[in-house]
């Protein structure tokens, strides 16, 4: 393990101390579990960008076009806003 110094306003450092006295754990494992979330929303996002970039147009048009064409079923219509 490493140790980091950061650097946090008063009123954040207040918030993160309230909140892992909150959830019965230490301020380290509070800021250790935050950077974890913030670490995978942040992979996931690339992970998506990475894969929508292999797709393709004309493939995906030629699935659409097996979907037949028919009457919206109850309950799939549009919202009319």
């Amino acid at each position: 393990m490493s140790a980091l110094t950061v650097r946090l306003p008063n009123s954040v450092h207040q918030k993160v101390r309230e909140l892992a006295l909150r959830d019965d754990i230490s301020v380290n494992q509070f800021i250790a579990a935050a950077v974890s979330e913030k670490m995978a929303s942040v992979m996931t996002l690339d992970y998506l960008k990475q894969e929508a970039a292999k797709g393709k147009r004309s493939e995906f048009d030629a699935f659409m076009a097996l979907v037949p064409n028919g009457p919206v079923a109850k309950g799939d219509e549009l919202s009319p806003f």
